[in-house]
Parts: structure tokens; C-alpha cells; sequence
């Protein structure tokens, strides 16, 4: 019987070809041109309506760190809603907070986009496979860019830490692992790729390090009393918005949250989800002779990338550039070609997850059905479980002899190179 997508895949992927195959459209510069434009666009539209409330949010931290107030209390003086990232934050949003309000919401978006260009720059991927990311991601950047939240620069640092690993840079991996930590907490995810790490030692050596150094920066600038109360302040503040997140419509955009809102059920914890999750996200790892393909560590890193989000009740629509950047990595990234099923399942995700918070998506299908529903995760998570099956029964390794895969060839690891990653 033939199958249903294969006049869609072969329409879909020769059209998507030629529209990219410009040389304009694949340059590196113009490609960073536009995503910084893409800032500047989200930052001058929430400039002009004058709704950047969650810059405010982000502003007032380096002020309040430095005069030794609560960072977690309500300001309705400056902002509205309250502040749900950690003491350190303060020295990442500094340099922003010091410039001119309107100037700093610009120079903060732009960075934003930015850095998330340079991580995926830094992708061991072949150059279409970059255009393909920078083009697909386009509006979900643009998304998570109008929310001025640290979102962008979470996938960034998730990125960066797989790839330092790669390139046996630990040190400078765990940095960002504890940097992401102490900030947002989504950080932490960054140690699932310790297995794959050929300096444990030093991985270790490093987070414990860089926690020691971003717990204690902001006592330089307030004091140490001050940040440890802080600290224990944001435990309880998360707790809150932990509860607060369950039904509500603009947050737990997630597998817990999808769940949760089709059931109507709160009667049922969490963790039984979440533990479930973890099982079958860590059955992978038992496949340790798989580990010394370069394909199977980026289905890792792909894999780390939607469920932390898939499986955080913080998750809201902005939060989807991680994940996107993730299933991006899953689409490209296989030595074996990708069916018509893996290429409805990308068009799938970027009607309903991409454009459904957007006026090119019909509102009413997306005030009744989307957003009370969760929807906008479902593609990553039939995505993502399709994606869990593939790690535990496929095989990663090169197919010779194309001369198309001779690249990802260069990405296995001398056999005799593997002890230390699979001890």
C-alpha cells in the first residue's frame, strides 16, 4: 500500500530545496543579519505598545540585588507579576539594566538571538543542515524573542554544553551548565551528557567550581546574608508557581500540562508522569556500543531538548525554541532518510506548535482547542517518543559507502577511544 505522505514529501522537500538553495538565503551573515533583525523587530514592537513587562521584570534584578531588596515580592510600581529567576541572573542582565531602558530591551533581545545563533553555529553539522535550523526555528524565535525571556539563551547553553563536551572542552561545559542552573534551573540537564564525556573527572571538577563561583558572585555587589536569603526565597517562589502553573492557560505547555488539561483531573501528582519520563528517556543509555557515533550523542542532545520542557509545568509558549531546536537535530541528524511520516510529523509541529500562538493560525481553533488543551505540545511529544524508540532500536552507525555520509563517518570515535565513555 503506498504510503499516504509520500506525495507530500515529494512536493514538499524538492520545493524547500530550491527556496533555500539562493546563495543569499545560505550565508551565515545574512542568516545572523536576520535573526538579529528578528530582535529588533520583537524588541521595537513591545517598545512602541509599551508591554515589555518581563524586561522590566529582568532590569529591576541588578537594581534590587545591589540595594539589598526582595527579589522576589511584588513591585507594582515597576512591574507586574514577579520574578522567577535566581540572585546570579542579576550579573548576566547587568550590562542591560545600566543602558537606557529602551536601548537595553534592544541590545537584550539582540543578544538573545545572537547567542543562539553562535551555539548553533558551533553544531558539528554540515552547512544546509544549519540553514535548515536557522530557517525552521525563524518563528519560534521570533516567539520567544517577543516574551524578552531567557528561553533563547537556555537552548544556547544546552547546546554549548554538548558541544564542549564534543570537542573535550569540560571545564568550559560545566560553566555553562551551572550558569544555566543558577539562573533558570534548566541548566542541570546539561549533566545528561556526562556519560558521553571522555574527562568526567574534570566535568565534575568544573561544575562544582563554577557553582561555588556563581552562588557566591552576586555577594560581591550585596552581601552574603542577602543572597543566601534570596536563595531560599526563590526555593519557596518556584514552589508557588509550581502550583500556580497547573491549569493555567499560558503555562504548562507541556506533556504534564497536555495531560493534565484533556484529563481535567488535578487530583493525580506529577512525579508519576515525570518518573515515567526519566525511565524512558534513560533507557537509552544502556546502549553504550552506540555511544562512539556522533549521531547517537546529537539524538542525546536532541533528546534533552524537548523533555526538558515536555516535562517542566514552567513550560509556556515562548519556552518552544528550545525544543525546536531539538527536533531540528532529530529530523537532520540519522544516518538512515528520513520517511514521509518523520516529514509530516515536522510539518505537523510547525502548523500547530510554531504558528498556533500567531494571527497566521485561525483564533478560534486556537482559543477553544490549543491553548486550553495544551496542544501546541503534542507534535514535540509524538516527536520525542518517536524519537525514544529510534535510540533504543536503531543503529546509529555511518551507511557506507555514500559519499554523502563520509562526514558523519569523521563523527565516530576510534573504538579504542571509547573506555572512558563507556565505563
Amino acid at each position: 500500500m503506498e504510503n499516504p505522505i509520500s506525495p507530500l514529501k515529494s512536493r514538499l522537500l524538492p520545493a524547500l530545496k530550491r527556496a533555500l538553495s539562493h546563495p543569499l538565503l545560505r550565508d551565515y551573515r545574512a542568516l545572523l543579519f536576520l535573526w538579529c533583525l528578528l530582535g529588533l523587530a520583537a524588541g521595537l514592537a513591545k517598545m512602541s505598545g509599551g508591554r515589555h513587562n518581563n524586561f522590566l521584570i529582568f532590569r529591576y534584578v541588578w537594581d534590587h540585588v545591589v540595594n539589598r531588596l526582595p527579589l522576589y515580592v511584588e513591585y507594582p510600581a515597576e512591574y507586574f507579576d514577579h520574578n522567577h529567576y535566581g540572585p546570579f541572573f542579576s550579573l548576566i542582565i547587568a550590562p542591560f539594566s545600566l543602558m537606557p531602558e529602551r536601548l537595553g530591551l534592544l541590545a537584550w533581545v539582540v543578544a538573545l538571538a545572537a547567542l543562539l545563533w553562535w551555539a548553533v553555529r558551533r553544531l558539528p553539522l554540515r552547512q544546509g543542515q544549519h540553514v535548515f535550523i536557522y530557517w525552521f526555528c525563524a518563528h519560534e524565535l521570533l516567539t520567544a524573542l517577543f516574551m524578552q525571556q531567557f528561553n533563547v539563551a537556555t537552548a544556547a547553553l544546552i547546546v554549548l554544553t554538548w558541544v564542549l563536551i564534543e570537542k573535550e572542552r569540560d571545564f568550559w561545559a560545566a560553566l555553562c551548565i551551572m550558569v544555566g542552573l543558577f539562573v533558570k534551573l534548566y541548566g542541570v540537564v546539561g549533566l545528561a551528557f556526562f556519560f558521553f564525556s571522555r574527562h568526567k573527572g574534570r566535568l565534575l571538577l568544573g561544575c562544582a567550581v563554577w557553582a561555588v563561583v556563581c552562588f557566591a558572585v552576586p555577594m560581591l555587589y550585596s552581601s552574603p546574608d542577602y543572597v543566601w536569603s534570596q536563595y531560599v526565597a526563590w526555593f519557596e517562589r518556584l514552589q508557588v508557581k509550581n502550583a500556580d502553573n497547573l491549569f493555567a492557560p499560558s503555562q504548562n505547555i507541556s506533556l504534564l500540562g497536555l495531560v493534565r488539561k484533556v484529563s481535567g483531573s488535578g487530583a493525580y501528582p506529577d512525579w508519576w508522569l515525570i518518573l515515567g519520563g526519566l525511565v524512558l528517556f534513560a533507557l537509552p543509555y544502556r546502549r553504550i556500543g552506540q555511544y562512539r557515533y556522533r549521531a547517537f550523542r546529537t539524538m542525546w542532545l536532541a533528546s534533552v531538548l524537548m523533555f526538558v520542557v515536555l516535562f517542566s509545568t514552567g513550560s509556556e509558549s515562548s519556552t518552544y525554541i528550545i525544543p525546536f531546536v531539538g527536533i531540528c537535530l532529530w529530523y537532520l541528524c540519522v544516518p538512515w532518510k528520513r520517511s514521509g511520516w518523520d516529514v509530516a510529523l515536522m510539518v505537523f509541529a510547525f502548523v500547530l506548535t510554531s504558528l498556533s500562538p500567531s494571527d497566521l493560525f485561525p483564533r478560534y481553533v486556537r482559543e477553544t482547542w490549543v491553548r486550553p488543551y495544551a496542544l501546541k505540545a503534542l507534535p514535540v511529544v509524538l516527536i520525542w517518543l518517536k524519537l525514544v524508540w529510534e535510540m533504543n532500536f536503531r543503529s546509529y552507525a555511518p551507511l557506507p559507502p555514500e559519499p554523502a555520509r563520509q562526514e558523519d563517518a569523521a563523527g565516530a570515535r576510534p573504538a579504542g577511544a571509547e573506555g572512558s565513555a563507556q565505563r
